[in-house]
């Protein structure tokens, strides 16, 4: 574990100067003029060559702070029957000004392969319409359904505050429950961009967004929002995100279409867990 520092900074470093020697080389050739066409495509072929050396960045730095996790959980001690582990008084957090830091999302597609994403209709079939009519707005409609209503709770759940499905609000406070106990640094510098939130999915007029049914909530770390779609985000949001897969919530950091990774939602299959159980 301590030689992935190491191997991080290393890469970065030959990143760095690779991207300058060529960056040189492709701007100006011996006599200052055009780059021919072989030396463009050298530069293509090294530039790819840099997109995936910091992919393998951003996955060392990912694992690196699941392994930092792992051995916080591991070292905590345990009193009585409680199997919460915390963070050793007085321990130090090997990663605790990265939280923040941007990262490239590893393997993107490949996230939320055990779960799947609720469909408009499929939330308006099992929940009903949260509004009499969905219209175009740049905030949120007003909940005039109250048989929907009545399902929604707003309250502290675990750093933050909400307003959602009472069922989602437990498992959120389950799930943050759990991050505290194993890395209660991170805990404590989640924040939201916000969660129950009536309107059209951004770029549509007649398809409800999965906030409009308060099974959705846009976390990140310091209050720093998250740039959507450009394939990265904060290191805190990748750690927390295994929570979130093993609650049976889905990561926008892997929608097909557009990366949002700020954003967690109730998947169909735990949904229709709750409609059994009678929570819906």
């Amino acid at each position: 574990m301590r030689l992935m520092p190491p191997i991080i900074i290393g890469l970065s470093i030959i990143i760095a100067a690779v991207i300058g020697v060529m960056g040189s080389m492709y701007f100006a050739g011996p006599s200052g003029g055009a780059v021919d066409r072989e030396l463009r495509i050298e530069f293509e072929a090294v530039r790819f060559q840099i997109d995936d050396m910091a992919e393998q960045i951003a996955t060392l730095q990912a694992d690196l702070a699941a392994m930092q996790a792992a051995a916080t959980a591991a070292s905590a001690p345990q009193s009585g029957g409680d199997t919460m582990m915390q963070t050793p008084q007085g321990a130090d957090n090997l990663i605790l000004e990265s939280y923040a830091q941007v990262v490239t999302v590893a393997a993107r597609k490949a996230l939320n392969s055990k779960w799947t994403v609720p469909d408009p209709a499929f939330l308006v079939d099992l929940l009903g319409a949260p509004a009499m009519a969905l219209v175009e707005t740049d905030g949120c409609l007003t909940v005039d359904n109250p048989d929907f209503e009545e399902h929604l709770v707003e309250a502290d759940v675990g750093p933050i505050r909400v307003k959602m499905l009472k069922a989602a609000t437990e498992s959120l406070a389950e799930v943050f429950e759990q991050i505290k106990g194993v890395d209660v640094d991170l805990y404590n510098r989640i924040t939201s961009a916000g969660a129950l939130c009536v309107r059209p999915i951004r770029g549509t007029t007649d398809k409800w967004s999965s906030h409009s049914f308060g099974t959705a909530v846009d976390l990140n770390i310091d209050g720093y929002l998250d740039t959507l779609g450009d394939g990265k985000t904060q290191l805190g949001l990748t750690i927390m995100a295994d929570f979130f897969e093993e609650a049976g919530w889905i990561w926008g950091a892997g929608f097909k279409t557009r990366e949002d990774s700020m954003h967690f939602e109730v998947s169909e299959e735990k949904l229709l867990e709750w409609q059994s159980e009678g929570r819906l």
